[in-house]
């Protein structure tokens, strides 16, 4: 399996000057530092890709070891695209991430042997700014975009495409456009069931995407309140 970081935007909201992946949460362990140590724990991934943009070389420095896509349009462009970069010449079941979310440790392993690609999901009650998902009858994702009227929850940024999907999800990431996220060639194929997306409830582990500085206050002070940091 192959993981992907989405990690190539300027992360305006966060009002930084830094890509946001490099932002510390504790300890001086920034977001990226949690998200590869837990990539990398996962039995059966072999490689992190890295889609960097704004900034490239904070990031291609820091981290020596992982292996790196240069979105060169990351300016004009958003997710869909960068995405798109990296699974150009990919073969594998695939993980990716938003370069901005913090996970616990075992939240991703949620996904693995699902035998469906997938999404990480919470049920709960959801603001404007967060992607939100219903559901069709089978139980399989409908829609996934921020504009849902009655949502089941968040979609959290942490998803898995099967190999058998790869090539119709880059077809379709090739044809939506380039302010698009990605959630946006997934809706295209689930409202038609070319592909289904099976929702993955986090459950009792943490997941959290860092848009603003108050996300970014609340992970903080989650990671402050835990019984050692190594454990989460």
């Amino acid at each position: 399996m192959k993981a992907i970081i989405l990690a190539a935007g300027m992360g305006k909201r966060l009002g930084s000057s830094m890509p946001k992946p490099l932002t510390i949460l504790v300890n001086g362990k920034t977001i990226m530092d949690f998200q590869v140590e837990r990539l990398s724990s996962i039995v059966g991934i072999k490689n992190i890709i890295v889609v960097v943009g704004y900034k490239k070389e904070m990031i291609m420095e820091k981290f020596p070891q992982l292996s790196f896509v240069y979105n060169d349009a990351f300016a004009q462009t958003n997710t869909s695209k960068s995405l798109l970069l990296a699974l150009r010449n990919v073969s594998d079941d695939t993980m990716w991430l938003n370069g901005d979310v913090y996970f616990d440790a075992d939240a991703p392993k949620l996904l693995l042997n699902v035998g469906f690609s997938c999404c990480l999901v919470d049920r709960k009650m959801c603001g404007h700014e967060e992607v939100k998902y219903d559901l069709n009858e089978d139980g399989f994702i409908h829609h996934i975009s921020k504009n849902i009227p009655k949502p089941q929850g968040e979609c959290l940024g942490v998803n898995i495409i099967l190999k058998k999907d790869l090539d119709i999800f880059r077809d379709e990431l090739e044809k939506v456009g380039n302010q698009d996220y990605f959630e946006e060639a997934l809706e295209n194929l689930t409202v038609f069931k070319k592909i289904s997306l099976k929702p993955v409830e986090v459950g009792a582990f943490y997941c959290h995407e860092i848009d603003f500085e108050e996300d970014l206050t609340v992970v903080k002070d989650y990671l402050i309140t835990q019984d050692g940091i190594a454990k989460q």
